[in-house]
């Protein structure tokens, strides 16, 4: 059925199918009254008809509404649309436990874990105290919240327990895998049911399996009742012992071996976290009163004895039948005394004997067993793992530890550690690798590094330039190889930042305090401020060398200046003072030329001067011809561009820079430009 837009109680609008279960489905919801999403859960449309499924789901309900607890999902209501009976519940954003533990293929962090525990343990803890048994407790039923906060859901199959000791419904249902012994075989379930499920939750995220499994779920429901799981130590050695015992003890098939309550489990979990190599964890056997013979009493033993004479009357026999209610309680008294000292007896007789614990370390793996059996302690090989210093078969570390004169009582584990001696491995490439590749490639190899950093001009920054010991080098796992990483030039790396329109001097200071050279040109610009950048060589937000040199502009406005200018007008016109003339003469009556020198006399000339194209003389002035020194004074902005006119010839134009000088000759030797 396709509930996509239906609006359930005139208030929650289904938006989109996110899950389903066996006996519900699961819909994201928007409520129009608080304006919020939620999760419903709806009952499946076959289970509508059956009313113990229907009563299935109103316990669900009443259950989970009845508490309230950060790791238990929050129920909200309740109701029925039509044939639709549904809950709406708390919507969390985040991944079941199962998809983490499926994603990772693998055993998860064991400090994660027992974090996880504890949450859910937590909440178990406040569900016990309510009288509430969830049943169920499996990954698939615990949602980690994207802030890694464990949400326990599901509360399909719990029981409000109050006097009542049978199965609810008197049937098994829920995940064979995570099942109590004693819900496996559909007998009495308790708060120590959920314990087990949580030791079998814990074990499948440190190991990444599930203590039991087999082909069909009979066989595994067996497997729960008849076989002792492989500890979890022995799966993924990297357990700490504590968190390897809290598992065990969780998950004894008799319940009188495991936590009583989610409270102590929550102790040794927390504990665990603190001491993760502790042997806090009790582990100690039940010891039950132990089942005796007893002959049976015959018929002859029953009569009474024949007697020829008459009995003499007993005084004792007839205080109590004159003083029946105090002779009662007189032998009640009697009666507690001889169970209390018979109990006493029983539990000296059966109490475990102590033994001082052996030094096992360094010892064979023989003679370690041969220890412990002469100590009647039981050995068990926790773990094997490499180790450079102890050689192959022997034990590298024992739990408990040995201390002289320690004591255990008989039959206590002792775990150890056994050496598989020197492990070798090949040093693989690693020049040429970025930092982080070469780090993941001696992990690979069971190497370690130590990374050297050294400037190159060659290697980007970040690769690998050498390594100290070669490659397809056979060295001992767990070596260490000296490698050698580029940091680039060295040089500290500076980001330009922006200095347009800033006052020269702030520009350079701020350049110079990134670390760079700065060099100065100016440019008139008219439109923008006088003294400020107009542009820099080198763009904001560009990264280059401490030290790098870089060119800003600044604009300078001309200002107007005042300077001579002396005007050679006979050097510029080639006046001479005296000429040649030539002229006729009679000679022994013949007529000659004759060259004589004569004075020349100067004549007046027409004189105009401009300067940047604004005439500066008066008009029509005139002057002599052999004028040496003519003044005229000048103005302007920076360099100015003076032409001088002479009789309608043209002489220029001359460049002066009033910013340099203030008086300038101009003859015909003036250059030009």
């Amino acid at each position: 059925m396709d509930l996509k837009g239906r609006l359930l109680g005139n208030r929650y609008e289904i938006l989109e199918k996110i899950g389903s279960g066996g006996m519900a489905t699961v819909y994201k919801a928007k409520c129009h009254v608080l304006n919020r999403y939620v999760a419903i859960k709806i009952l499946r449309d076959e289970f509508t008809t059956d009313e113990e499924f229907v009563k299935r789901f109103e316990v669900e309900a009443q259950s989970a509404a009845s508490i309230t607890h950060p790791n238990i999902v929050s129920i909200y209501d309740v109701g029925v649309d039509g044939n639709l009976h549904y809950i709406v519940m708390e919507l969390i954003k985040g991944k079941t436990l199962k998809d983490i533990i499926v994603e990772e293929k693998g055993p998860l962090p064991w400090k994660w874990s027992v974090n996880i525990a504890i949450q859910i343990a937590s909440a178990l803890e406040t569900a016990h105290r309510n009288h509430i048994i969830h049943r169920d407790i499996k990954p698939h039923n615990i949602i980690i919240t994207e802030d890694g906060v464990a949400k326990v859901t599901d509360f399909g199959i719990a029981k409000a327990v109050s006097n009542s000791t049978i199965t609810a419904f008197g049937t098994t249902i829920g995940s064979v895998h995570y099942f109590s012994p004693e819900h496996a075989r559909g007998g009495y379930t308790d708060e120590k049911s959920d314990i087990y499920s949580l030791g079998v939750v814990m074990y499948e995220m440190l190991t990444g399996r599930v203590p039991f499994d087999a082909d069909t779920p009979v066989s595994v429901a067996l497997k729960h009742m008849q076989e002792e799981p492989t500890p979890a130590i022995a799966v993924n050695p990297s357990i700490p012992i504590a968190v390897n015992d809290i598992i065990m003890k969780a998950l004894k098939k008799d319940t009188n071996l495991r936590y009583q309550s989610a409270t102590a489990m929550l102790i040794d979990l927390r504990r665990a976290l603190k001491e993760p190599n502790g042997n806090f964890v009790d582990n100690s056997e039940f010891v039950d009163f132990p089942t005796q013979r007893i002959s049976t009493i015959t018929d002859e033993e029953q009569k009474p004895k024949s007697t020829s004479n008459k009995k003499k009357p007993n005084k004792f026999k007839e205080f109590i039948q004159k003083h029946k209610v105090l002779s009662t309680l007189i032998g009640l008294i009697l009666l507690f005394a001889l169970s209390l000292g018979l109990t006493i007896g029983i539990i000296n007789m059966t109490r475990p004997k102590e033994v001082a614990i052996p030094n096992l370390v360094g010892k064979t793996v023989d003679e370690a067993k041969q220890l412990a059996q002469d100590s009647k302690l039981i050995y068990i090989e926790s773990s094997s793992e490499y180790n450079t210093t102890v050689e192959a078969g022997k034990i590298i570390s024992q739990d408990p530890p040995y201390v002289e004169n320690r004591n255990v009582k008989e039959n206590t584990e002792i775990k150890v550690v056994v050496s598989l001696g020197t492990e070798k491995t090949t040093v693989p490439k690693f020049t040429g690798l970025t930092k982080e590749d070469a780090q993941n490639e001696a992990k690979n190899s069971k190497l370690n590094v130590e990374i050297i950093e050294e400037t190159s001009k060659t290697v980007e920054a970040g690769i690998i330039i050498s390594q100290e010991t070669e490659e397809g080098t056979e060295v001992n796992a767990g070596d260490t190889i000296k490698i050698y990483v580029s940091i680039g030039t060295g040089i500290r790396q500076v980001v330009v930042t922006s200095v347009f329109n800033k006052d020269e001097a702030t520009a350079k200071k701020t350049l110079e305090d990134a670390g760079l050279v700065v060099e100065v040109e100016y440019e008139e610009d008219t439109t923008k401020p006088n003294g400020t950048v107009l542009k820099q060589s080198i763009a904001s937000g560009e990264t280059v060398d401490e030290g790098t040199t870089i060119t800003i502009t600044v604009n300078k406005l001309a200002e107007t200046k005042t300077g001579t200018v002396t005007i050679n007008v006979k050097s510029l016109t080639g006046y001479k003072d005296k000429v040649t003339k030539e002229e006729e003469v009679l000679v022994s009556g013949k007529t000659e030329k004759v060259e004589t020198v004569v004075d020349n006399k100067p004549k007046e000339v027409s004189f105009k001067v401009t300067v940047d194209d604004y005439q500066r003389t008066k008009n029509n002035e005139k002057v002599l011809e052999n004028e040496t020194a003519y003044k005229l004074e000048v103005n302007g902005k920076g360099t100015i561009r003076i032409i001088i006119t002479i009789d309608g010839k043209t002489y220029g134009p001359y460049s002066m820079d009033l910013n340099t000088t203030t008086e300038m000759t101009i003859d015909a030797n003036t250059k030009v430009g």
